[in-house]
């Protein structure tokens, strides 16, 4: 259990059984430089919600869905998105091992735990992205694809707005707290769409309910799959800073929604809040 809730965020919250890890604050955080764009500063624990047809992009519902937060682990979705992309242009395949560093095991929970000098394969690193929101994965993988963090958080950057995420900037590969990094809603929705669509062969890794790794068994962040019916994926997250949030998608018959909930004062708040929005919208 204590795995299970440490998966849900960012940065492992307080929990029953488990000892809280330290979190930023806008004063630990260590912004790198990207490309010119700077959007606003986000407010903190700021709610929003986005409710969009996924087939469509049709607008279903809106409250607060441009305004600027903090991403926290939604952030992963872009880094699993240049992940598979480079599986796909052939620099990479799912069975090539990346490199752990010792920069990449040291990083604060959530992780899976790796070692220094070890390896995983690249398969392995984005089922643990998308099942347990890993952050000592998250470097892993930048560190391997643009050779550190800095580097890939502006191909990050750069992708967004190739993907026409214009209020997006990427400062890190994994959400933790940085008050540069910041996204809104509507282009945490782009991004969940982009990247069912561009890759949908990794359909299942959303679905999964739960990652085993070096014997261990880490169950998903989503709190939705397999209780709420039609929800198939994508990505939770959080940090102080941002309060609870979840990208949630969903399929009944032939419609598809995705929900995106920013801000929620408890995962409890947050997960009910986005089931009561795909309930009223299918």
């Amino acid at each position: 259990m204590a795995a299970s809730l440490a998966a849900c965020q960012t940065v492992a919250a307080p929990s029953p059984g488990n000892t809280p890890v330290a979190q930023g604050t806008a004063a630990q955080a260590t912004s790198v430089p990207t490309i010119g764009y700077a959007p606003a500063t986000a407010q903190e624990r700021g709610y929003s919600a986005l409710v969009l047809d996924a087939v469509t992009g049709e607008e279903l519902y809106a409250d607060n869905a441009d305004a600027p937060r903090y991403p926290a682990s939604l952030t992963k979705m872009m880094t699993l998105y240049l992940l598979f992309e480079s599986v796909s242009s052939g620099e990479n395949r799912l069975s090539t091992p990346l490199e752990v560093s010792g920069v990449a095991a040291s990083q604060p929970p959530a992780k899976i735990g790796l070692k220094a000098g070890s390896t995983l394969t690249v398969e392995q690193a984005a089922r643990a992205l998308a099942v347990k929101s890993a952050n000592d994965v998250g470097v892993v993988v930048a560190e391997n694809l643009a050779g550190s963090e800095a580097a890939f958080a502006r191909k990050m950057t750069q992708k967004a707005r190739a993907l026409g995420l214009s209020r997006t900037r990427f400062v890190n590969a994994t959400g933790l707290p940085d008050p540069a990094q910041v996204t809104t809603a509507r282009d945490m929705a782009k991004l969940g769409i982009a990247l069912k669509r561009q890759f949908p062969q990794y359909a299942s890794y959303y679905r999964a309910t739960s990652f085993t790794y070096n014997g261990r068994t880490f169950r998903a962040t989503n709190n939705l799959l397999g209780k709420v019916r039609g929800v198939d994926g994508l990505k939770t997250g959080y940090v102080r800073m941002s309060g609870y949030n979840l990208v949630a998608t969903a399929r009944r018959g032939g419609k598809q929604l995705i929900v995106v909930v920013m801000g929620g004062t408890s995962e409890q708040a947050r997960d009910k809040e986005v089931a009561r929005l795909i309930e009223a919208h299918f």
